[in-house]
């Protein structure tokens, strides 16, 4: 039943929405959407909308995980940064597609709870941290590729500096009006293309979480 849910979603949602990349089509037709979210929500875990994952968080859109993925263009081979962890739904897909994904999540018991998740479902090369998405992973980088799942005003400077030449960079950007974004770097150089308008929780400093 739910095998028979996951392959009309890629099928309904995502395939005839145009996205065509076969690596992609088959990682989301592998991850189990559906141990990713609450058992409340269960029933719509292959359902076109985000869903609530607690501490005001949300599990992105089948297609917009899809389109994020297939934007970054990954062949098998590339490290790749996520900045927001959240369920560990996207890193999952991601790290089908990826040699090794880091993944940082701001919320201490999200990063904690998509960590053992991962660990307990055999996503082997994912690695998760809480910390400030703003910051990205130093001791990481560089990155062939950075994805960002929750929308800061415009991409910060230091996530830009950690990507390697060539890389690619995929992010919803804006505050009320927020635009999907792909940046890519050559001979140290960034080009910007908007994709679509887009709908993400907001991406916050550190300092601004603790004093809320």
């Amino acid at each position: 039943m739910l095998e028979s849910l996951r392959e009309k979603m890629v099928k309904k949602q995502i395939e005839d929405r145009g996205i065509h990349n076969k690596r992609v089509l088959d990682a989301m037709r592998k991850v189990e959407r559906h141990k990713f979210v609450s058992a409340r929500d269960m029933s719509e875990a292959y359902a076109d909308y985000p869903l609530p994952i607690g501490y005001g968080q949300t599990i992105s859109q089948p297609y917009i995980v899809a389109l994020m993925a297939e934007l970054c263009a990954l062949d098998g081979f590339e490290k790749v940064l996520e900045i927001g962890t959240g369920c560990g739904y996207q890193a999952a897909v991601l790290s089908l597609l990826a040699k090794e994904v880091y993944s940082i999540e701001i919320i201490e018991q999200l990063a904690k709870s998509a960590a053992k998740r991962l660990g307990d479902l055999k996503y082997k090369n994912v690695f998760v941290k809480t910390g400030d998405g703003y910051k990205g992973w130093p001791e990481k980088a560089p990155f062939d590729v950075i994805i960002l799942s929750a929308s800061p005003p415009d991409v910060p400077k230091t996530l830009l500096e950690q990507l390697g030449d060539g890389g690619v960079l995929v992010a919803p950007v804006g505050e009320y009006f927020q635009e999907l974004i792909k940046i890519e770097k050559h001979n140290g150089i960034y080009s910007r293309e908007k994709i679509t308008y887009v709908r993400f929780v907001p991406m916050v400093h550190e300092t601004v979480r603790k004093e809320g």
